[in-house]
């Protein structure tokens, strides 16, 4: 399958690198998502069977005072390069977030729960899914939370850092959710995009987060652990780490639809495992 990914640098992107170097990977240099129409034009030119937006804008707090400028880069670059796949009739992977939901409750958010993003980030990627599906080809809109892996910036590599710079520190306690492997999300998308090539009736919203669920600060305690770091997690609440962009408490996805692709929910805290000896080899 010759297949077009937007990204380069991203944690998603690089692990879709090592899974599949042979494809063609743009960075903003070469396909930039604050103009949407070269990104469409990018497609024609190189004519894929299959497209993933691994491409997106993530500073979330930054959302709030530039949504504008998110909301073209999350919401109008993907309507633009799934107008291009539908026309080629290829499969097109868009990767969302877990912060189109209100985040209220306990219970895991289904595919179909109803949305209600809590701020500009939010509200920028629930542009971009509602401009996928208005297209009426063929696609995948997974979303996903907390994405990990030993490259960019997460936090699992901020909390290493702080870790061995402090004795103890403050993590929420009360913001749940399931810790995600980028390697597991670049897997998804190349196995959704290999099946929706011969199954375009897959199309649709798929779930994908790490099982099983936690706070940030069992995440936290989880990393220090394993780390072998002395570093104490001291249990807060949201209201005490107060940022620009509110954050939703329940970041449970219902991850069941994955099933229909031969995927299972990652095992995060293997994953975690696997990261820090990467991260150990590299240092």
């Amino acid at each position: 399958m010759k297949l077009l990914v937007f990204g380069r640098n991203g944690q998603v992107a690089t692990e879709l690198q090592r899974l599949r170097p042979e494809a063609l990977f743009l960075d903003r240099a070469t396909a930039d998502l604050s103009v949407p129409a070269a990104c469409a034009a990018a497609i024609r030119a190189h004519q894929p069977e299959a497209v993933i937006n691994a491409a997106a804008w993530t500073a979330v707090d930054r959302a709030e005072t530039e949504e504008a400028a998110a909301t073209v880069v999350n919401g109008d670059a993907p309507a633009a390069m799934a107008r291009e796949c539908t026309d080629l009739g290829i499969p097109f992977i868009q990767i969302s977030t877990d912060y189109v939901f209100g985040g209220s409750g306990e219970t895991p958010f289904a595919p179909d729960s109803p949305t209600r993003p809590l701020g500009a980030y939010g509200r920028s990627k629930l542009r971009g899914e509602e401009a996928v599906r208005l297209t009426g080809g063929i696609y995948a809109i997974l979303r996903t939370s907390w994405v990990f892996s030993a490259h960019g910036d997460n936090f699992l590599k901020t909390m290493l850092r702080l870790g061995r710079e402090r004795n103890s520190l403050n993590v929420v306690a009360d913001q749940i959710g399931g810790p995600t492997p980028a390697r597991a999300i670049a897997n998804a998308c190349l196995t959704i995009a290999e099946q929706l090539a011969t199954e375009p009736g897959k199309s649709g919203i798929y779930h994908l987060s790490g099982t099983p669920d936690i706070s940030w600060a069992g995440f936290a305690r989880e990393i220090m652990a394993q780390a072998g770091l002395d570093c104490v997690i001291e249990d807060i609440p949201t209201s005490e780490y107060p940022t620009p962009a509110k954050r939703p408490l329940n970041s449970r996805l219902d991850c069941a639809g994955l099933a229909g692709f031969g995927l299972d929910r990652p095992d995060w805290k293997q994953a975690v495992h696997e990261t820090l000896t990467e991260l150990e080899a590299i240092r």
